[in-house]
């Protein structure tokens, strides 16, 4: 049995963890999970089923950050030291600091390029006791503190041992099995690594409303107030169904990271348009060796529209992609049970990873 703190700093990582938080309490763990205020997380945590303590507010400017991570942190560590934490894990700075002043050790569970999370390689990842990251991953810092793995986070909760999609779905969006339908995202674009970056504009978002409403119904779902004169597309259902939807949508586009992947793996094509196209590892894996999705900079908009209007010509579409996928399975891990094993192993997992990095496929 151990003792573990887990913090959740996004709603993508609710479902990153959900299946791996379910085993380990399974296996009589202790879990403590953390968070900071946030609505949409809260939400998905009470839909699983997953107590939690919030242990500050979330703020969007990095000075405010900076300035509540102090109090984040003293609220974590009184917890840590009330119960005995022995691993703290999550993509967190706040478990990097404590297991500096602790004998906690800090698990980083991280899936982005370093040079894309500047202030996390700088100010989190040398706190850390282990950086577990997707294998195509670039790092070139902290080379003794990588475990790499064959996956992705969204695999942990996507994989076909995991997710099995709900057909009730497209009844509550008012469609019948069979009906194309787009699901569009746009995000707010306001963490700390999304600095001077932008995603699809009011005008490109117009243009594409436009262009797909002929080719079957639309679904927007925003990270901030969708617009007035899109309303009419909301997406009407909870969040926890989202994943669903994607798996039967006729295509995604937008200018999510996240969504992105989640959908390519699902075997639904992705088209994502953002100044961060060409520029991150995971989806660049996802297009350049698996071509499950595509990118575009907010330049180049009309290059998707084309792509767009080229797959939408194409008759067996979504056979080509799920082949496509099956490819991308059959090579990966299953990364639930991996990261359970490890944490719950842990420090002689990543002894064990270390020694021989093809252990890791006996998760499969």
């Amino acid at each position: 049995m151990r003792k573990i703190l887990l913090e959740v700093n996004h709603p993508g990582q609710v479902h990153l963890f959900k299946y791996i938080y379910a085993k380990l309490v399974e296996r009589e763990n202790i879990v403590i999970v953390i968070t900071k205020e946030n609505s949409s997380i809260e939400y998905l945590l009470k839909n699983y089923n997953i107590p939690y303590k919030i242990v500050g507010k979330k703020k969007d400017s990095l000075f405010q950050k900076a300035f509540l991570q102090l109090s984040h942190n003293l609220n974590a560590l009184k917890i840590v030291l009330k119960n005995k934490i022995e691993i703290g894990i999550g993509s967190s700075i706040t478990n990097d600091h404590i297991s500096f002043f602790t004998k906690m050790k800090s698990i980083h569970f991280s899936d982005d390029d370093e040079n894309i999370v500047p202030l996390i390689t700088k100010y989190s990842y040398p706190f850390s006791d282990s950086i577990v990251a997707p294998d195509s991953l670039t790092f070139k810092k902290f080379p003794n503190k990588i475990i790499s793995y064959a996956g992705t986070h969204e695999l942990a909760y996507l994989h076909p041992k995991r997710f099995t999609p709900d057909v009730k779905v497209i009844n509550k969006i008012g469609l019948k099995q069979g009906e194309p339908f787009f699901v569009l995202r746009f995000v707010a674009l306001q963490g700390h690594h999304d600095l001077g970056h932008k995603g699809i504009s009011l005008d490109q978002k117009r243009k594409l409303i436009n262009f797909l409403k002929s080719y079957g119904k639309i679904f927007i779902t925003s990270e901030k107030p969708i617009e007035e004169e899109f309303e009419e597309y909301r997406l009407p259902i909870p969040p926890e169904s989202i994943h669903s939807l994607l798996y039967y949508s006729k295509m995604f586009i937008g200018d999510s990271q996240t969504m992105t992947t989640e959908a390519a793996i699902l075997g639904t094509p992705a088209l994502k348009c953002n100044t961060f196209a060409g520029k991150l590892s995971v989806p660049n894996e996802l297009e350049e060796k698996y071509n499950l999705c595509y990118s575009y900079l907010p330049e180049n908009f009309n290059q998707l529209l084309e792509k767009v209007e080229e797959l939408l010509k194409y008759n067996n579409l979504t056979e080509l992609w799920k082949e496509r996928v099956s490819k991308f399975i059959e090579e990966k891990i299953d990364v639930t049970d991996f990261m359970v094993w490890f944490i719950e192993n842990y420090p002689e997992s990543n002894r064990i990873v270390k020694k021989d990095p093809n252990y890791q496929y006996n998760f499969k």
